[in-house]
């Protein structure tokens, strides 16, 4: 039997020492995750130039010597920090670590909501059920239970979902009210953000919000606050129920962020009612990321990983797509897309459909 050759730009050792720190990945992560929320971290960052010994971090961050030493040679390695001499100082990774906004919405999803899940992965991908999800709760999906989920762990969602939405209303909100929608259907509507962001923009428009009954509780407290509720309408929905139809006559129908929750078939048929409930010259408006249309390695990084949550969480069945898996759905679905706007934000793609 002949040896496969394999072709790699690394040399055997630089591969051998990544295959070490993957084989102990998940003791790296609550290392760098202990280092941060025990405020070592934190520590060294006030510790200028030279640094701190371990002792000093001990005594600032009031912690045992012996701990403090532990994480801080796990931090060495990891590359959180470096030591010259006797002292300890932050690199840029621990400095990520401690103030990025990105990296510690990913590091608390990861900790929060997909830790104790993830071991359910293999089982997974075999049944195409979340097999992980029944340590958070005794759903079928994540999404039936996100208002009951512990408040830490809840808080950990939002925060994740927040960070890679909020960004992009002030770049979609022009484009989607160029046309003067009078009534907008938000599919997905979540905790009402992006419909109270329309109703703050525009004192015409009405907007009807889409979700299961936990989310339109959450969205609705939150809209009540704003004194523009007369001019929300709340519609409970099961997205996975086919015969269930939209609210007809929608001049702009919103999907951010939603439909990578469902499988290749269930867009179609959200899709398919979505066209079913669009006035005349109405358009629906979809705001995804797709892990082909990024730019930096990171951002294709933070998206396959994620799929990884869905299969053994969310729901089993979804993903981050291809943009061209979402293409095919789009036609699949009886629309043509108008527009792409594939520089929305950094990560964002927006396709602008119409019946076609």
């Amino acid at each position: 039997m002949s040896k496969r050759i394999v072709r790699d730009d690394k040399s055997l050792y630089e591969t051998k020492a990544d295959a070490q720190k993957l084989a102990f990945a998940p003791l790296a992560f609550h290392a760098a995750l202990a280092l941060r929320d025990l405020g070592i971290l934190s520590t060294l960052a006030n510790s200028g130039p030279t640094g701190f010994s371990a002792e000093r971090v001990a005594q600032l961050a009031e912690l045992p010597l012996y701990g403090v030493k532990v994480l801080l040679e796990a931090g060495l390695v990891c590359d959180l920090v470096a030591l010259e001499e006797d002292h300890f100082r932050l690199r840029k990774l621990g400095l990520l670590v401690l103030q990025d906004a990105m990296t510690r919405a990913n590091m608390d999803f990861t900790a929060d909501v997909c830790y104790r899940g993830m071991p359910g992965l293999g089982e997974a991908v075999k049944t195409g059920k979340p097999a992980g999800l029944k340590e958070l709760g005794p759903w079928s999906t994540i999404y039936e239970g996100l208002a009951h989920l512990p408040a830490h762990v809840r808080q950990s969602w939002f925060a994740f979902d927040h960070y890679y939405s909020d960004g992009l209303f002030p770049a979609a909100l022009p484009i989607v009210f160029a046309h003067k929608p009078k009534r907008l259907l938000d599919v997905g509507a979540n905790t009402g953000k992006f419909s109270k962001a329309c109703l703050e923009r525009d004192a015409d428009v009405n907007v009807t919000l889409l979700d299961l009954p936990g989310q339109l509780d959450m969205a609705r407290q939150n809209i009540a606050t704003t004194g523009r509720g007369a001019r929300a309408t709340y519609h409970p929905i099961d997205f996975l129920d086919t015969t269930r139809e939209f609210p007809k006559d929608q001049d702009a129908i919103w999907m951010s962020q939603f439909l990578d929750c469902f499988a290749q078939d269930e867009i179609v048929s959200i899709l398919e009612r979505a066209r079913r409930a669009l006035a005349p010259n109405g358009r629906l408006y979809i705001v995804d990321t797709y892990w082909d249309n990024q730019e930096h390695a990171a951002a294709r990084f933070v998206l396959v990983m994620t799929t990884l949550y869905f299969t053994c969480l969310a729901n089993g069945n979804s993903k981050m797509y291809h943009s061209d898996d979402m293409r095919g759905c789009v036609r699949r679905a009886g629309f043509a897309i108008e527009r792409e706007v594939n520089d929305l934000t950094l990560s964002h793609t927006m396709f602008v459909c119409r019946p076609g």
